[in-house]
């Protein structure tokens, strides 16, 4: 079962806050906030809030186990683009842009992997022949003849 929490319009670049949240992208919940709290970047405090509340959207609304969660997904888009203007010399003013991102992080329950039946065992040992560790030449490299011949003049 997943579980989502959103922030939307987070006064960060989207650029800077994806960097953060790669970091992150496939953990479990508890590796994943212990790393952004060791990581110097404005953007680590932002989803980890988006991350804990999504674990904890999971255990009060679905019932789930906190320990059993990891992050599915985690996504930064853009949010609405402020303009601003910067002034300058001679009355003039330059317009700028403030971008703001939305964070998305899908959590979901980590689930066992199926065990494998015993023929899908047998085919994948069988399959399989034993090779041997490197094979070695004995041959020597043979040195490309030069054909094309040098004429004496005269």
């Amino acid at each position: 079962m997943s579980v989502i929490a959103v922030a939307k319009n987070v006064r960060i670049s989207p650029r800077k806050i994806h960097d953060v949240a790669s970091l992150v992208r496939g953990r479990s919940i508890d590796d994943a906030v212990t790393i952004l709290e060791h990581t110097p970047r404005r953007g680590a405090a932002h989803v980890s809030k988006v991350i804990q509340s999504a674990a904890s959207n999971a255990v009060h609304n679905n019932k789930l186990k906190k320990k059993d969660l990891y992050i599915e997904l985690i996504e930064v888009g853009y949010g609405i683009r402020m303009k601003r203007f910067r002034p300058k010399a001679m009355g003039r003013a330059n317009p700028y842009v403030r971008r703001t991102s939305n964070i998305r992080v899908v959590v979901s329950e980590m689930t066992k992997a199926p065990a494998q039946t015993s023929t899908s065992k047998a085919k994948s040992t069988a399959a399989k022949p034993a090779t041997p560790a490197k094979a070695v030449s004995a041959k020597k490299p043979v040195a490309a003849k030069n054909t094309t011949e040098k004429k004496e003049v005269k």
